[in-house]
C-alpha cells in the first residue's frame, strides 16, 4: 500500500521524548528532571503537553528514563494535596493542581539506553501503530499565540507524508541544527524538503532553514529508523531517517516543512531559559505590571 496518501481521520497521538539527563543545568537537575524546571509557575513540560492538546492531540506518550518519575507524578492526581486545598476553600490553586492531570490521556515508556532522538522516537512504535503522529521536543516552547503544531497537522493531513518545523537562523548558527534543502510551494509558509543534513558547517549548509523541535511523522519513519546506523556518539539520528524519506517519496510520502516565524523559547540553554521566564512573566496579566516596573528600575540602576 502506498503510504504517501493523506491519512484518514485526524491525528491524535503525540510523542514527547523526555529521557535526557539535562547536564547543562547541573546541579539543579541532579535529582530533578530538566523537564520539571519551572517556567514562571508551571514546569516546562506542561507547556509542551498543553500545546499538543491545543492542536487536538489527546493521547500523549512520554519517552522517559531513570529519575523521571516526577513527570508521571505531575500529570497524575494528588489526592492528598487536592483534599487539603479543598478543605481550605482554595479553589484557585485546586483548579491549577487538577489542570495538569486532566489535560490528556498520558502514557509512559522507558527508553533504556540513551541512544539518541531517533531511538527515542522508535520506542513509540508499538504505541503509535500505523497512523501519523506528532513529536514535540521539550526544550522548545512555542508561544500559544503563534500556533505551529496545528498548522503542521493541517499540512500533513492535506499532503500526506511527514512535516517538520523550520525556522530561519543566521548562517553562523546553522551548525547547531539539522538543516533542510527546500523548494517553494504555493503556500508562503510551506516548503518541500528535498534533503536534510545534521549540523552542517556554515559553508556546506544547503540553506539557513533550521529544524526545530516539532515533527508530524508518517509511520514509515519507524522502518527507516530501524535501518539507520548509529552516528556520532552512538546515537540514532531522526534527521537521517527523514532524509531517506525525503529522497524517496514511495517509502512514506513527501516531506514538507512549515516555516515558523513566531515566538519560540529555548529552555535547553541556561541563558535562553532565563530569557524565556522573563518574557513570559512580563506578559502575564497577574505578574507583568509589577514585574516590568521592577525590571525597568533594575536595568536602569545597572546601566
Amino acid at each position: 500500500m502506498n503510504q504517501s496518501l493523506p491519512s484518514l481521520g485526524r491525528i491524535s497521538k503525540a510523542v514527547i521524548p523526555a529521557a535526557g539527563l539535562g547536564t547543562r543545568f547541573l546541579p539543579a537537575t541532579k535529582a530533578t528532571p530538566k523537564e520539571m524546571l519551572p517556567v514562571v509557575d508551571k514546569p516546562a513540560i506542561q507547556y509542551v503537553v498543553e500545546e499538543a492538546v491545543a492542536a487536538g492531540l489527546s493521547d500523549v506518550l512520554m519517552i522517559t528514563g531513570r529519575n523521571k518519575r516526577p513527570l508521571e507524578d505531575h500529570f497524575d492526581r494528588n489526592y492528598e494535596l487536592e483534599e487539603a486545598l479543598s478543605r481550605k476553600g482554595d479553589d484557585e490553586r485546586l483548579s491549577k493542581v487538577q489542570e495538569s492531570s486532566d489535560l490528556a490521556t498520558m502514557h509512559y515508556v522507558r527508553q533504556g539506553a540513551p541512544r539518541g532522538l531517533g531511538h527515542a522516537v522508535l520506542c513509540a512504535a508499538p504505541h503509535v501503530g500505523e497512523q501519523p503522529f506528532a513529536v514535540l521536543l521539550g526544550d522548545d516552547l512555542i508561544d500559544p499565540r503563534d500556533p505551529l503544531l496545528s498548522r503542521m497537522v493541517e499540512v500533513q493531513e492535506r499532503e500526506g507524508g511527514s512535516v517538520i518545523a523550520l525556522m530561519e537562523v543566521e548562517p553562523s548558527q546553522i551548525h547547531l541544527y539539522g538543516c533542510a534543502a527546500v523548494e517553494a510551494t504555493v503556500d508562503s509558509d510551506v516548503v518541500k524538503v528535498t534533503d536534510l543534513v545534521e549540523k552542517p558547517d556554515a559553508g556546506e549548509a544547503p540553506s539557513n532553514y533550521a529544524i526545530i523541535g516539532r515533527y508530524v511523522l508518517d509511520p514509515a519513519v519507524f522502518g527507516m529508523l530501524r535501518e539507520t546506523e548509529p552516528g556520532r556518539g552512538g546515537e540514532i539520528q531522526l534527521t537521517d531517517a527523514l532524509q531517506k524519506l525525503a529522497s524517496d517519496e514511495k517509502i512514506g510520502g513527501p516531506v514538507h516543512g512549515v516555516v515558523f516565524k513566531g515566538r519560540r523559547y529555548d529552555t535547553g540553554d541556561r541563558g535562553d531559559y532565563l530569557r524565556a521566564i522573563v518574557r513570559l512573566a512580563c506578559e502575564r496579566e497577574d505578574l507583568g505590571p509589577d514585574f516590568r516596573a521592577w525590571l525597568r528600575r533594575y536595568v536602569s540602576e545597572e546601566m
